[in-house]
């Protein structure tokens, strides 16, 4: 094992299977000459070349669809956004084209594409640049939706995305580029639509993604500290939903608290909800709960910020309320 920063485990997992396979190519605002807006693709384009690096204008929708249009004719583009708020501009493609044409054509014309960029808040940049969506995407049958919170799953995942040959969204965090972490020497890739179950528990089942995996496994340090065991899983793919590893955890643990940075409604703790209630409910002996982003814009203002994110206190405070303790 080695470690290397989050934003090294991407640019890796892209150059070694562009090195693979000269259909894939990146494409991007600022991806080749200015080395990618956070460094993600530093040194692509003296390796590739300005033909599989390719910096765009400034306009999502339009290269976007040149990009799906090339996975439509048999190339493998990874498109890059600067941050996933911009991409609603490019929702038109991803959704009406990318996610459909498969079923559309009979089976005929697939799209083999990564949608890949910075996802959700990244401090006070304010209430447009601040949105979470892997629920959005998630509810769009035809894509993948994978959302990550390290470098050892970044590389695994987004390799495994590369050479799947449906359309994958991959969410990343802006906050989290310049992390460390660890990953193997050798050749690797990660199955997509497996949770992973980061710390093992008995007493409560602690579900998260992405960024908000540090409140989940910053509570369960905490909750350790009192005797309480938290059961902590990164979903690491958002769909398909690996409900089931959920499952197996609440019956051990017979408590589920969920968090996450979407909006409340209608989001990725909404389904996980109704799966294990569904499956599940004999297991449980308290009500699911959640702790999720405020049901409001992000303001500017810090203070505000800090009421918008789930934090540690209160998912610690959350714990303590399903296991029926004295908070």
């Amino acid at each position: 094992m080695r470690t290397i920063l989050f934003r090294e485990a991407l640019r890796e997992a892209m150059s070694e299977e562009m090195r693979k396979d000269e259909k894939v190519f990146l494409m991007g605002e600022e991806v080749a000459e200015y080395n990618g807006a956070y460094k993600v693709s530093q040194g692509m384009l003296a390796e590739f070349g300005p033909k599989r690096v390719i910096d765009t204008p400034i306009a999502e929708l339009g290269f976007t669809a040149i990009a799906v249009g090339a996975a439509q004719n048999g190339l493998r583009p990874i498109v890059e956004y600067m941050t996933w708020n911009f991409a609603v501009l490019a929702l038109d493609q991803i959704l009406n084209t990318a996610s459909k044409m498969l079923a559309m054509s009979g089976g005929q014309v697939g799209c083999p594409i990564v949608f890949r960029g910075a996802n959700g808040s990244a401090g006070q940049l304010g209430a447009q640049h601040s949105t979470a969506f892997e629920s959005l995407y998630a509810n769009i049958p035809g894509l993948k939706v994978i959302s990550v919170s390290n470098p050892y799953d970044a590389k695994g995942l987004l390799k495994s995305a590369i050479i799947d040959n449906d359309p994958v969204v991959f969410m990343e965090s802006e906050v989290m580029y310049g992390e460390k972490g660890e990953v193997p020497e050798e050749t690797y890739y990660i199955p997509i639509g497996k949770a992973d179950i980061k710390r093992p528990g008995k007493d409560v089942t602690i579900v998260s993604f992405n960024k908000m995996m540090k409140v989940a496994l910053g509570a369960a340090e905490e909750l350790a500290k009192e005797g309480i065991e938290a059961e902590v899983i990164d979903l690491r793919t958002i769909r398909p939903l690996d409900w089931y590893t959920i499952l197996e955890s609440v019956k051990k643990t017979n408590r589920l608290v969920i968090v996450e940075e979407q909006w409340p409604f209608a989001s990725v703790s909404s389904e996980i909800t109704y799966r294990i209630q569904k499956e599940g409910f004999d297991y449980l002996d308290a009500p699911i709960r959640r702790i999720t982003s405020a049901d409001a814009p992000m303001h500017y203002a810090p203070n505000l910020v800090a009421a918008y994110l789930p934090d540690v206190p209160r998912t610690v405070k959350l714990v303590k309320e399903v296991m029926y303790l004295k908070k």
